[in-house]
């Protein structure tokens, strides 16, 4: 027991962390973020997955102290489901390899992880609207957020942020279904709907520096963002999704229906017999609709409690294990109380 309580101080007290930094041509600022990460967190594994860079991105990082992966498929999200695949640890740790995440705040993102319990830790930007070179970004981050809380919750203040620290438990649970930037919602997704405790830090966002430039395009990335809402709630809420569906159809159906009926109890003839059958064929859809979603939505909830056993199956993060300190108190006093 004693042997036990030594290795659980040890994961409490001194965690694996490993950093975990995607990069597409970033090596005008892979390697000061790399260095920087290293003084913020000494003991820590720093991880680089070079998505099929064309500059120097692998070798700047190489020399700055970091283990560098490569991940052929192109996208960020691809870069996420290979990262927790590959990489163990209790804590992970990850930001972008842009510079405008600050690795200082590393540590106070932690802290809140394990002070919390919480497997997901969001950095929440600060200054996402100072750069003026992302008003059509900060307009698109204001209105997904919105949405996001209107369709899932309102948990969260900063889905797309790029910053943030997870326990084992989230990193070897999360499915990754996205491919590109569109990751981070599936991420925040994710934990509401296995209910997973969660929190989040303000922090401050920088520019980026002379030379780099941002992956995102404001219409493509935020179709494709727009387009996984839609796919996250088909999986997630497939009643209301298919229900939404349903009352489409039941309106167009009443809407073509209404005047046939009108003249039917007018005169006592269907006068327009294709625009009746038309209606009734959309009633039929309408009713389609409603069974699917009721037959899904039986379907997904089955399919969150074996995500939600999974996820029960895996190792307590760090911060829900006891210090041996507590756990030598909490021998002696059983003990004690067995004695009496």
């Amino acid at each position: 027991m004693a042997v036990r309580a030594m290795e659980n101080q040890a994961v409490t007290e001194h965690p694996d962390i490993a950093v975990l930094l995607p990069c597409y041509n970033e090596a005008g600022t892979i390697g000061d973020v790399v260095s920087a990460f290293r003084a913020a967190l000494p003991s820590a594994r720093i991880y680089v997955y070079d998505n099929n860079s064309t500059d120097s991105t692998a070798l700047r990082a190489t020399l700055a102290g970091a283990t560098v992966l490569r991940e052929p498929r192109q996208g960020k999200g691809h870069v996420v489901r290979r990262m927790f695949s590959d990489i163990e640890a209790d804590i992970y740790v990850m930001a972008d390899g842009d510079g405008t995440y600050a690795p200082g705040d590393a540590p106070s993102l932690i802290d809140t992880l394990i002070a919390e319990g919480a497997d997901m830790v969001v950095g929440t930007r600060r200054g996402v609207h100072a750069d003026a070179g992302r008003h059509g970004h900060a307009f698109g981050n204001r209105l997904f957020n919105l949405i996001f809380r209107k369709l899932f919750g309102d948990e969260f203040t900063d889905i797309l942020s790029g910053y943030r620290v997870f326990s084992r438990r989230f990193a070897k649970s999360f499915p990754a279904i996205s491919g590109g930037f569109e990751i981070e919602t599936e991420m925040s997704v994710h934990a509401l709907r296995l209910r997973l405790p969660v929190a989040e830090v303000e922090l401050d966002y920088g520019r980026r520096p002379e030379g780099s430039h941002s992956k995102l395009s404001t219409f493509r990335d935020g179709a494709r963002i727009l387009w996984m809402f839609a796919m996250l709630m088909k999986e997630t809420r497939p009643f209301a999704s298919f229900a939404a569906i349903a009352s489409g159809f039941m309106l167009a159906s009443l809407f073509f229906m209404a005047p046939v009926v009108a003249v039917y109890f007018q005169t006592g003839f269907v006068e327009r017999l294709p625009t009746w059958i038309f209606s009734m064929a959309l009633m039929m859809i309408a009713f389609l609709m409603f069974s699917a979603g009721v037959i899904l939505d039986s379907l997904a909830r089955a399919r969150i409690e074996q995500l939600r056993i999974h996820y029960m199956s895996l190792p307590v993060p760090a911060s829900g294990r006891r210090p041996a300190a507590r756990a030598a108190i909490a021998d002696q006093q059983t003990g004690t109380t067995q004695a009496a």
